[in-house]
């Protein structure tokens, strides 16, 4: 459907259910792609088992649907494109831009900044575990988000990070790159808090010869009096599915449109066409953070 040209994903983690933030930024990912008659496709980012939960995967998609985020295509599965991040990483390692790194998190958990590279220029003894690291040269990053405008990062004060873990999975920097790449990736849409990892995957767009993307980031939803942010780890409450309409339109009113309070009275499908057919991606707020009355489940 529409023009191949932009394509959009929406990419959660199967960690546990999705709250009225991931609902904000999928909606954003969702409305950006179809105004621009786009394709949007959903990626399940399963490459870290311990911290999944039971069909965790399948109630997200069950939820898109209920919320009327109708995607394209077939859902790609990370736990299964383990060929795919192994290939990337021997092209890196043919190219000399990975190292072995032994270090503890006990043994960095006092440092505030950037990986130090300590392990750059040593050799790890033989038998140990390790990680393996991408080497950041000292260059600056530059980018135009789309709406949080010029951004630069030093790439050297980020820091070396990491691609392969100990446990011999494969990092999410790393694993989202590959993807991209291979979905053909030309816009993500997503939270600020992803604003840091932005230039690591530049970067790594370029040292694996990917083309490049555009981004733009949206302000997260933080507790109205807390001031955290709404995530599965702090239990925010999971989006009702028996009536997704209140939910939508709030969403709508958080990324700078200006529904009326009636929309929520008509259809889902209804609700979804109105935003489309009034998307602005310029009318998102410019900032890193908005708060709502959203209550989080603490039983």
């Amino acid at each position: 459907m529409g023009s191949k040209l932009y394509r959009g994903r929406f990419a959660p983690s199967p960690s546990g259910l999705l709250h009225f933030g991931s609902l904000t930024a999928a909606l954003a990912s969702y409305l950006d792609a179809r105004a621009n008659e786009g394709i949007w496709l959903v990626r399940i980012e399963d490459i870290d088992p311990p911290r999944e939960q039971p069909k965790a995967a399948d109630l997200i998609l069950y939820a898109l649907e209920a919320y009327g985020l109708e995607w394209d295509g077939n859902v790609i599965y990370q736990s299964r494109r383990h060929e795919a991040y192994q290939a990337a990483l021997e092209y890196l390692i043919q190219y000399r831009l990975l190292y072995p790194c032994t270090c503890s998190r006990k043994k960095l958990s006092g440092l505030n900044g950037a990986y130090p590279g300590y392990c750059r220029n040593n050799t790890p003894p033989t038998g140990s575990l390790y990680s393996l690291r991408l080497k950041c040269p000292n260059i600056q990053i530059e980018f135009q988000d789309i709406i949080q405008g010029e951004k630069k990062f030093d790439l050297s004060q980020l820091g070396d990070f990491i691609l392969l873990r100990k446990d011999l999975l494969y990092a999410y920097q790393l694993a989202v790159c590959v993807d991209d790449q291979f979905q053909q990736i030309t816009n993500i849409v997503r939270g600020y808090d992803l604003l840091d990892a932005t230039p690591r995957q530049i970067y790594l767009q370029s040292a694996l010869n990917y083309r490049r993307i555009n981004y733009a980031h949206i302000p997260v939803i933080t507790e109205i009096d807390g001031g955290e942010k709404l995530s599965k780890q702090n239990k925010a409450l999971s989006l009702p599915l028996d009536e997704p309409r209140p939910l939508l339109v709030k969403a709508m009113e958080v990324l700078g449109l200006n529904p009326d309070s009636q929309l929520r009275d008509t259809s889902v499908a209804h609700i979804i066409q109105w935003g489309i057919d009034h998307w602005d991606i310029h009318a998102v707020p410019a900032i890193n953070a908005i708060s709502v009355p959203i209550i989080t489940d603490t039983q």
